[in-house]
């Protein structure tokens, strides 16, 4: 089997896309259902890739150095899983241990919640530096090109709709809920993003106070997207589950430590 290139090597979308296309070609028999969310995120990062070339985004170069640093965190997690190595956070050993026998459409939306409740806070920090925290009109600027993701992403939900309709049975009942599930489905791209970057800022203040800090609110943030996970596990309609109980997470404020 040909070794699949590290992430690291990954400096553009172009690149990010080789990455995830060879680790589609090079994926072990047993991990058959982890291709419908691997497959379902090369296509969106090509998408995210054309969008920056046609100047949807204010800051193109950063939106770049975003996605690729996104990217990077699941292509980890998966390299990780594979190779039995350990370290895999909660919510994506989850994700990745779902039975094989839940529909593919359920396995996206597992990867996406993983990647985008506990990730996703993770890339923005990494490219916020505390500086940029201090700038007002930055950070505005940082905020629209995050929603503007939502966007591209809403963009592709009919379309891997389908994509998933291939591989996969309907029942009468799932053809009857197509158009509330896609109109769902953006939603929660929308609310959750919202939620994101509260907690982006959570995990900054957090940072602004020390390792320690920091390392107790990721923490508080893999439980909350773990347990979400969970909830995405339990049998029955779950976009129409999702409209009512929303996608993301929310980290509340943090305890004060108590001086003795």
């Amino acid at each position: 089997m040909t070794a699949t290139p590290d992430h690291d090597e990954a400096d553009s979308i172009d690149a990010v896309v080789a990455l995830m296309q060879a680790r589609l070609d090079t994926l072990p028999p047993d991990r058959e259902a982890q291709r419908e969310f691997l497959g379902t995120y090369r296509r969106t990062t090509a998408a995210v890739g054309a969008a920056i070339q046609d100047g949807v985004f204010e800051d193109p170069a950063w939106v770049l150095t975003w996605d690729v640093a996104f990217a990077g965190l699941y292509l980890d997690a998966l390299a990780a899983d594979i190779s039995g190595e350990g370290g895999v956070p909660r919510p994506w050993r989850l994700a990745f241990d779902a039975p094989a026998s839940l529909p593919p459409l359920r396995h996206v939306l597992l990867g996406i919640n993983a990647h985008v409740n506990y990730d996703l806070p993770q890339a923005l920090l990494a490219v916020i530096s505390d500086e940029d925290f201090a700038d007002d009109a930055l950070l505005v600027r940082r905020r629209r090109d995050h929603e503007r993701i939502d966007g591209v992403l809403s963009g592709r939900v009919a379309a891997e709709d389908v994509e998933l309709s291939t591989r996969s049975a309907r029942t009468l009942l799932d053809r009857a809920l197509r158009p509330l599930n896609r109109s769902a489905s953006r939603r929660f791209l929308r609310e959750s993003r919202e939620k994101v970057w509260h907690n982006t800022f959570e995990l900054h203040r957090a940072r602004a106070m020390g390792p320690e800090a920091f390392a107790v609110r990721l923490g508080e943030l893999e439980v909350l997207s773990a347990a979400k996970i969970n909830e995405l596990l339990t049998p029955g309609q779950v976009l129409l589950r999702l409209a009512v109980s929303g996608f993301g997470v929310l980290l509340p404020p943090p305890v004060p430590s108590v001086k003795l």
